[in-house]
């Protein structure tokens, strides 16, 4: 039985092993980081640039920046929580990721506010879903998919909480002390839960299994096909998911709708998103691996391609981009299960970072990509959608060629 099957009771020394505060601690602190150090942004982005003059590209960009850089940290994160467990690195990500936000509320000019966002990355490299995975997947065995779930239920609910308190908060403060109270939340909640939650002891990592590695026996999984080829899988469908997420609201407006039911029809996709992970247990008992990557990985350029060529009305242009959120949801659930679901449990964390950094680079560069698309194309919002959903097509070609073959 390999690592991924959820079926059998867990003995009694996984139970002792397991710490019962890790998995609520970890809902907590991701909403929170993901709301503050993520969400926060975008609400924040036309106070940013009314009150400094900068412009809108020049401050997004900062953002993107930290979110490549969040990628590429990843890597050696994972590698280090893979050998020393998660306590450290997510405590001093959290202290991190506070002090960045006090450089970005006090930046008096741009290099600052890059400099800024250069430590709020490293600070979510540190303390995002990535590491946490890491941590429930060695402490949840065999059941991690039910913690894994568990935890983006709550981070799902990110948006929701911390969007309108950001706005409710720069509408009376300013964007500079939002950004110093969201650092203060930000530090009093996650600093202490991932001190205190996370100190059990860290599980040897289990010996590595019969999945083949290589031709040799000894080969890293990084270096062979099946991981190459699941590597340019998510790198296109992250690349076209987030160019859904960032164009929907244009796409709508477009289509007829207002700007205020085009961003409930975002926040709904978001809704979409949460929910839909609650069927992925059950996906996962019924489906094989590569078959669950492809049909999930097809359904998003399904979903994608409907809004490209339905003209509307606008209900049912939001119920697709529900859809499109909740096929989105278990796409979070598929990167976080792919090398358990493949290779077993065994350096997860640095094998996880390098599976999903092309696809998180993918993902930063969208927005600014999928824009520069639409004047160059002269198609408009439908025709990009059109191209992203081939994007999704090649994607999911990519998953079908991927399996994995097991040696006896």
């Amino acid at each position: 039985m390999t690592a991924t099957h959820l079926g059998g009771a867990a003995t009694g020394t996984r139970d002792r092993s397991r710490p019962r505060a890790a998995l609520p601690a970890l809902c907590v602190t991701q909403i929170t980081g993901w709301g503050i150090l993520y969400y926060a942004f975008p609400v924040l982005l036309p106070h940013i640039t009314a009150d400094t003059g900068w412009s809108t590209p020049r401050a997004t960009a900062a953002f993107t920046a930290a979110l490549l850089l969040s990628a590429l940290v990843g890597i050696p994160v994972g590698r280090i929580i893979d050998r020393h467990g998660p306590r450290t690195v997510m405590t001093a990500g959290s202290a991190l990721g506070a002090v960045a936000l006090v450089c970005i509320a006090l930046a008096p000019d741009l290099p600052m506010f890059y400099a800024g966002w250069s430590l709020a990355g490293t600070a979510m490299a540190a303390t995002f879903y990535q590491p946490a995975f890491t941590a429930l997947t060695r402490w949840h065995q065999p059941d991690h998919v039910r913690a894994l779930t568990t935890v983006t239920l709550a981070g799902g609910l990110a948006s929701t909480v911390f969007a309108p308190v950001t706005a409710a908060l720069a509408a009376h403060l300013g964007w500079r002390t939002t950004y110093l109270l969201l650092a203060a939340t930000l530090a009093a909640l996650t600093i202490p839960l991932h001190a205190l939650a996370l100190r059990h002891p860290w599980p040897q990592a289990p010996r590595a299994t019969a999945h083949p590695i290589g031709r040799s026996g000894t080969e890293s999984p990084a270096r062979t096909r099946p991981f190459l080829l699941l590597t340019a899988a998510f790198t296109l469908s992250g690349f076209a998911m987030h160019g859904v997420v960032f164009n929907t609201v244009p796409l709508l407006t477009e289509r007829g709708a207002g700007p205020t039911t085009a961003a409930w029809a975002l926040g709904l996709g978001g809704l979409g998103q949460t929910l839909g992970r609650t069927l992925y247990a059950t996906l996962a008992r019924h489906t094989a691996v590569t078959t669950r990557t492809v049909l999930l990985i097809a359904a998003g350029g399904a979903t994608t391609l409907l809004l490209a060529l339905v003209p509307g009305p606008t209900a049912l242009l939001v119920g697709i981009a529900v859809l499109a959120g909740a096929i989105r949801g278990n796409l979070t659930l598929l990167h976080a299960t792919a090398v358990t679901d493949r290779w077993g449990t065994t350096a997860y964390g640095h094998l996880t970072a390098r599976l999903g950094a092309p696809a998180a680079i993918a993902g930063a560069l969208a927005p600014w990509a999928t824009a520069a698309v639409i004047p160059a194309l002269g198609v408009g919002c439908p025709g990009l959608f059109g191209v992203l959903a081939v994007i999704s097509s090649v994607a999911a070609l990519f998953a079908a060629v991927s399996t994995v073959r097991r040696s006896s």
